[in-house]
């Protein structure tokens, strides 16, 4: 039996939609018993972008059955509003940590110069990025809208741009993420974390004239990269500064 239902997406939401259902209240003839996520995703929005359902003003989790005459709003994830107390499809993370998938290995790059625990290989299919994800709870940001669509998933995001330098400052501002950038205190080739350590201790892995004008040293306790404030230190700390000054 059909069901004739209202549906309405909210926000960012309508980056999935085309012009003409974009941010209006569309009409939709639903057969079968369907899930509020399977209509959902039937609009080509993935459910890790969702924050909030509300069917005919109250909250639903996405198991919730579809019958004739319902009203669906839809909102996306609440960066600035805490909406804790409502019912809402997914649960939130304390920590902020991300996984990503093959295509973004710059902006894992970038996350990681911030001091962003990213999880990130070259060689990463989806099933394993969703096996991460849920056991590790990390957001997975991917180009991929169908990974996001995996049932499996709890926590993703679908990143906008196709540039690094603009995919991050997006996932900073959706994120909100500003007063949680910890500068090099992550390596951006393994995403081990950076302590500081004597300059007797890394000397045999230095040049000459490293050793010579630098004294102050770093290294990643996972794979013993050496770090230090050189000129790309001085460059680098310049391009974070712009992100931590970036309007909204």
């Amino acid at each position: 039996m059909a069901a004739e239902i209202t549906i309405r997406f909210y926000e960012e939401l309508n980056d999935f939609l085309p012009a003409h259902k974009k941010k209006v209240p569309l009409v939709a003839v639903i057969k079968g018993n369907p899930a509020v996520k399977d209509v959902i995703e039937s609009f080509n929005v993935p459910h890790t972008e969702i924050d909030l359902v509300l069917v005919n003003g109250t909250p639903k989790a996405f198991d919730y059955k579809i019958q004739h005459g319902d009203f669906i709003s839809v909102f996306p994830v609440f960066e600035l509003l805490n909406i804790n107390r409502l019912k809402k499809p997914g649960k939130s993370l304390r920590i902020t940590k991300f996984i990503l998938d093959v295509h973004l290995g710059k902006l894992a790059r970038y996350l990681r110069f911030l001091g962003f625990d990213t999880y990130y290989r070259n060689d990463l299919d989806d099933d394993e990025i969703i096996k991460r994800s849920v056991s590790e709870r990390r957001i997975i940001l991917t180009r991929d809208k169908g990974i996001l669509k995996n049932g499996s998933v709890t926590h993703g995001y679908y990143v906008r741009n196709q540039k690094p330098r603009r995919q991050l400052q997006e996932i900073i501002d959706k994120f909100d993420l500003k007063e949680e950038i910890k500068p090099f205190s992550r390596c951006s080739c393994c995403n081990g974390r950076i302590k500081k350590v004597s300059k007797q201790s890394v000397i045999s892995h230095l040049k000459p004239l490293t050793i010579k004008h630098f004294n102050e040293f770093y290294q990643c306790t996972e794979c013993k990269n050496v770090y230090w404030e050189g000129s790309h230190f001085e460059k680098l700390s310049g391009w974070i500064q712009q992100f931590r000054n970036a309007e909204e």
